[in-house]
């Protein structure tokens, strides 16, 4: 986490990404691809409508991670902050005009 960053902004940009698509790109893992076009469709969803954040999993309060169990499975999620051409780390996360987000889906077991 950037300490000059605001952190609301943050948390906005993040759960309108996660609702939307808007301002980033989706990353799925082998594992997650294996279960097909419905599940990631389905766990899309999940993400989208997760609600679940708590100090424990959201220390910085930007809603960038989470963990469902999905079909008996552990999948994470993660967003994170890349600068506008994914060469490295954005230099503000609280402004969408310098940074992309990147959403990444993944089985626990695959981390």
């Amino acid at each position: 986490m950037n300490d000059t960053c605001n952190t609301p902004a943050i948390q906005k940009l993040n759960d309108v990404f996660r609702k939307t698509g808007a301002g980033g790109h989706h990353v799925i893992t082998p594992g997650i691809q294996e279960m097909g076009v419905a599940a990631v469709q389905l766990l899309r969803s999940m993400i989208a409508e997760y609600r679940k954040f708590t100090p424990d999993n959201d220390p910085h309060q930007e809603h960038d991670f989470g963990s469902i169990t999905f079909q008996k499975q552990t999948v994470f999620w993660k967003i994170d902050y890349y600068d506008r051409y994914l060469t490295g780390g954005s230099p503000d996360p609280s402004d969408p005009e310098v940074t992309t987000r990147v959403l990444t889906i993944m089985l626990a077991s695959e981390y």
